[in-house]
């Protein structure tokens, strides 16, 4: 059993209802003590929630969790792993919920499980994964808002996330390296780590080199860098990724593009990364894998990045109860 000191209140989104969510939701609270589950609550569909629960041998601890309705889905069109619009309508009602319940001062985090983002779009909803969704919720700009991948002994911020590589490129610019590299540097201020070192990746292999493999570098990452150094951060590069991921000698990354970032954490810590979506007012984290359509409804999925991300906002480290 995993047990948690002295937890924060915690506001739990069930994510994509059809895929793990519900089930790595119940699995992670019955691992929990008891004071560390009270404050945590539930948001999703009650229904999907409860058979989540009974599938898992939870039937008992249902009874007992804290939980609101949220995202009410047809019975219909809950089906493990189905993936169905009325999911990502779920998903986005379930996490938009707790988002508010934590502007409101009720919450002090939301942590939202796996989302599908082909039945989010199938719903006809705007969404380039959570930090987009906390973005709109907490009415500051997207490009405001950047995901913080932590596991494997990284902290990897990604200026850009779910889109094509050109799309990135075209509305990559100074400002939002700039943004992106504030943002990630009150995110560690805030897990304990008061002047972080921060290594830049740059845009293409080598950081352009000069300009032999181009000028983006030049155009983008450079004068960024000599911004964020001249008020007094930490900065060094911009540098390639693969010699700046090998020295390891920074406390957060900066990666340009999301495999820049995705593949380092999830060939350290797979399946066991937490995704924080920091720069708004109200603080998402998610889990650094997908909602494994493949495998919901089988009861096999693995709660243990869930854990690790109830523990990394909880301000605490999961230690072995006895």
């Amino acid at each position: 059993m995993t047990q948690l000191r002295e937890p924060r209140r915690l506001a739990l989104a069930a994510g994509d209802p059809n895929g793990i969510g519900p089930e790595i939701a119940i699995k992670a609270l019955a691992a929990l003590d008891d004071a560390a589950r009270d404050c945590i609550t539930l948001f999703g569909p009650g229904e999907v929630l409860q058979r989540a629960a009974q599938q898992c041998g939870q039937a008992a601890l249902w009874s007992r969790l804290r939980h609101v309705e949220a995202g009410t889905m047809d019975a219909a069109h809950a089906v493990p792993g189905r993936i169905d619009a009325a999911a990502g309508v779920s998903t986005v009602a379930s996490a938009t919920a707790a988002l508010q319940a934590c502007r409101a001062g009720t919450f002090d985090a939301v942590i939202a499980c796996p989302h599908h983002e082909t039945a989010i779009h199938q719903a006809g909803i705007a969404f380039s994964g959570y930090p987009s969704l906390v973005a709109r919720v907490c009415g500051v700009p997207e490009d405001e808002v950047f995901m913080l991948l932590v596991g494997g002994g990284l902290r990897i911020l990604h200026a850009t996330l779910h889109e094509s590589v050109p799309t990135a490129l075209a509305r990559m610019t100074p400002a939002l390296v700039l943004n992106a590299v504030h943002a990630g540097v009150r995110a560690c201020q805030a897990l304990g780590v008061n002047r972080p070192r921060v290594g830049l990746f740059g845009i293409n292999p080598h950081a352009s080199e000069g300009t032999l493999f181009g000028l983006e570098d030049q155009r983008i990452t450079v004068p960024a860098a000599q911004a964020l150094r001249a008020a007094g951060l930490d900065v060094e590069g911009p540098q390639g990724a693969d010699v700046m991921l090998s020295q390891r000698r920074h406390d957060l990354y900066i990666a340009m593009f999301h495999d820049q970032g995705h593949i380092p954490i999830k060939l350290l810590a797979p399946n066991a990364a937490s995704a924080l979506s920091i720069g708004a007012d109200a603080l998402l984290s998610s889990v650094g894998h997908g909602s494994a359509m493949d495998i919901a409804g089988r009861g096999i999925a693995d709660p243990t990045a869930l854990l690790r991300t109830i523990a990394l906002l909880s301000g605490t480290t999961p230690t072995p109860s006895p």
